[in-house]
C-alpha cells in the first residue's frame, strides 16, 4: 500500500481561464504508455490547443502533445496521438450531453500526478466573446494597480 503523497502539478493551461468561461471542473485518469510517464514527469508536455471528444460511449483527449522520452527506445510514444480518458459511464454521457446541447467544449485545465497516478482536470467552458477578454484584461490591470498601491503605502 501506497502513502499519500498528495498531488504534484506538471503543466497548467492558462489560456483556457483566458479564452472560455470555466462552468464545471471534473477529475479524469489517462491510459498512457511508459515512456508518457517518464516524458511528463521531466515536464515535457503541452496542453494548449488540446480539447477532449467524445467516441463510441468513450472518452478522448486530442491535441494533448507528450514530447518524445529523451532516453526511450525504439517503444518510445508517439507525441500526439489520442489518449483515452477513464472516467464513469455516467460522467461521459453528462458531458456528452452538455457538449452536444449546450454548445459548451471540454477542455483540459491542468495535469498533475496524484497518489503516483497521472490525473486530468477536465473543464466544461463556453467561449469567450473578444468584449469578455478585453473585460478581463481591464480587471486583471486594476487589481494589479490597486495592489502597487497599497504595497507603496505600507512601505512609506
Amino acid at each position: 500500500m501506497m502513502a499519500n503523497m498528495g498531488e504534484k502539478l506538471i503543466c497548467n493551461n492558462k489560456k483556457a481561464y483566458h479564452e472560455y468561461f470555466i462552468e464545471e471542473k471534473l477529475e479524469a485518469g489517462m491510459v498512457l504508455q511508459g515512456t508518457e510517464v517518464k516524458a511528463l514527469r521531466a515536464g515535457k508536455v503541452n496542453l494548449t490547443d488540446a480539447f477532449m471528444l467524445v467516441r463510441d460511449g468513450e472518452a478522448f483527449l486530442h491535441n494533448l502533445h507528450i514530447s518524445a522520452y529523451d532516453f526511450g527506445n525504439r517503444a518510445n510514444h508517439q507525441p500526439d496521438r489520442q489518449r483515452k480518458l477513464l472516467l464513469h459511464r455516467r460522467e461521459i454521457v453528462r458531458l456528452y450531453g452538455r457538449i452536444r446541447e449546450q454548445g459548451y467544449s471540454a477542455i483540459p485545465l491542468r495535469l498533475y500526478f496524484k497518489d503516483g497516478l497521472v490525473k486530468v482536470e477536465i473543464g466544461l467552458a463556453k467561449g469567450k466573446k473578444l468584449y469578455d477578454k478585453r473585460e478581463d484584461l481591464k480587471k486583471k490591470d486594476t487589481q494589479r494597480e490597486m495592489s502597487q498601491v497599497m504595497k507603496a503605502r505600507f512601505r512609506g
